[in-house]
């Protein structure tokens, strides 16, 4: 087992790699994530949507730790379809075969959700636990994504996640196709199932 632990993660509770092992030790788990706190205790990351935002969005980010999420979702161990690599325990053998982290077309921003949709193609599931949890002090050495500076870089990170994965018209299956993909918090969105845009279309 390998894991990825950014230099701005800290470690609060004794038990958060025994909960992350304990999911990864079984034969179907290709990967498990953790839940990250601001150190406000609000969410920082509990599990990563494909689609947000065009490419993918953490969601529950911004509300607190105690909050039930979407049908409780936020305090339940669950598959997805993506976590982040700040803090991230992987199957050495399953990275190798996918050929790692992609530093050419993704240096810096959605190597982790590609990486995790590469794990997933082999059929390996994607588990986050929300009873690993640390505090994430965001971008603390790493700087925004929409500095001027940056902001070209993750244009074209951006693009690429587009071409390579289509994450723009992607059907997460851990993601109610009702909820919005406009945004981070869960909300009522414009239908994606295919029969409920057509009765849309003809009303309109």
């Amino acid at each position: 087992y390998l894991l990825f632990l950014n230099n701005d993660v800290e470690v609060v509770e004794p038990s958060w790699l025994t909960e992350m092992v304990s999911h990864l030790a079984r034969e179907e788990v290709g990967m498990v994530g953790a839940r990250l706190l601001y150190r406000d205790d609000t969410v920082q990351h509990a599990g990563v949507i494909i689609g947000i935002g065009g490419v993918a969005g953490h969601i529950y980010k911004g509300r607190h730790r105690s909050d039930l999420g979407y049908k409780g979702r936020a305090q339940l161990t669950q598959n997805l379809s993506a976590v982040t690599a700040a803090c991230m325990l992987v199957k050495k053998d399953l990275l190798n075969n996918v050929g790692g982290f992609d530093e050419r077309n993704l240096a810096v921003a959605f190597n982790d959700v590609d990486l995790c949709l590469k794990i997933r193609e082999l059929g390996k599931l994607i588990v986050w636990t929300p009873f690993a949890t640390l505090v994430h002090h965001e971008s603390q050495s790493r700087g925004s994504d929409r500095a001027p500076e940056t902001t070209g870089r993750f244009d074209e990170e951006f693009a690429y996640m587009q071409r390579r994965w289509h994450t723009d018209a992607y059907d997460d299956p851990y993601f109610n196709p009702n909820l919005s993909l406009e945004h981070t918090d869960i909300a009522f969105g414009r239908p994606r199932v295919p029969a409920m845009l057509e009765v849309l279309q003809h009303v309109a």
